[in-house]
């Protein structure tokens, strides 16, 4: 697929999926976010009681949601129109979070040093022009402000990975192809949708964080506790590979 692919096309095609993608998630997300992300993500936020918070690229809101019950004072903004819709309805009045239309890559409706802490989770790899997305981050933060994000793992699902299986169905070994291929390629997520992903390496990923000007903090590689073993007990294969990574950046004080 062409690499340099602009977000209407992103945008479209998650404004379709977004009705089937968010009848997936309930108040703790989807399966994947409940097991993995979530409990790395409000294990890296620290604090969150008067907060302002950016939540960069909400969907549906159940984070923004989450971070409101918390005590934050959340600020929610998603490129997808529908995900803004549904997000909306989703939440009770009396969370009072602000929701706002908005392509992380520019977001001229928000002041510069607004945000304490920013969250974007599972976002960044749904940005053509993620470098952009980081100046806005870096921008929009305090000095000393934290940038947590969550992404596809670069090194282990690419354009093209995949379960090998046996002819009985058996998993022997999770396939990786295509990794140095930076740009976009598609994935199915519903019976018929398809939406874009942009695949990056992990070097560029560093590289265009410090570029920015942020100091990474921690890195991340979540894997399932055992309380969610007892839960979910097949996850047990995600112990053989990584699913996700999740960075902690932070705008140093000037």
């Amino acid at each position: 697929m062409e690499q340099n692919i602009d977000a209407e096309e992103a945008i479209r095609r998650w404004d379709s999926f977004a009705d089937t993608y968010s009848k997936n998630h309930n108040e703790q997300g989807d399966i994947h976010k409940e097991v993995f992300l979530n409990p790395t993500l409000f294990s890296l936020m620290g604090e969150l009681k008067d907060k302002q918070v950016l939540d960069a690229g909400c969907g549906e809101g159940y984070l923004s949601r989450l971070l409101s019950k918390a005590g934050s004072n959340v600020t929610a903004v998603d490129y997808s129109l529908r995900m803004i819709e549904i997000a909306q309805e989703r939440t009770p009045v009396d969370l009072q979070i602000k929701y706002l239309r908005g392509n992380c890559e520019k977001l001229d409706t928000l002041e510069d040093n607004s945000f304490d802490l920013i969250v974007s989770n599972m976002v960044i790899q749904d940005l053509p022009n993620y470098e952009n997305a980081f100046r806005e981050m870096f921008r929009l933060l305090v000095d000393g402000g934290s940038f947590i994000f969550s992404i596809l793992h670069p090194c282990f699902v690419t354009p093209g990975s995949g379960w090998e299986n046996n002819n009985s169905g058996e998993k022997l070994h999770w396939n990786v192809d295509r990794y140095f291929y930076e740009g976009a390629y598609e994935q199915r997520l519903g019976d018929k949708e398809k939406v874009l992903f942009f695949h990056r390496t992990l070097t560029s990923y560093v590289d265009k964080l410090t570029k920015v000007g942020f100091m990474i903090e921690s890195i991340v590689e979540p894997k399932p506790s055992e309380i969610m073993l007892e839960k979910y007990p097949s996850f047990e294969e995600d112990l053989r590979c990584a699913d996700f990574m999740v960075f902690k950046v932070t705008k140093l004080k000037r």
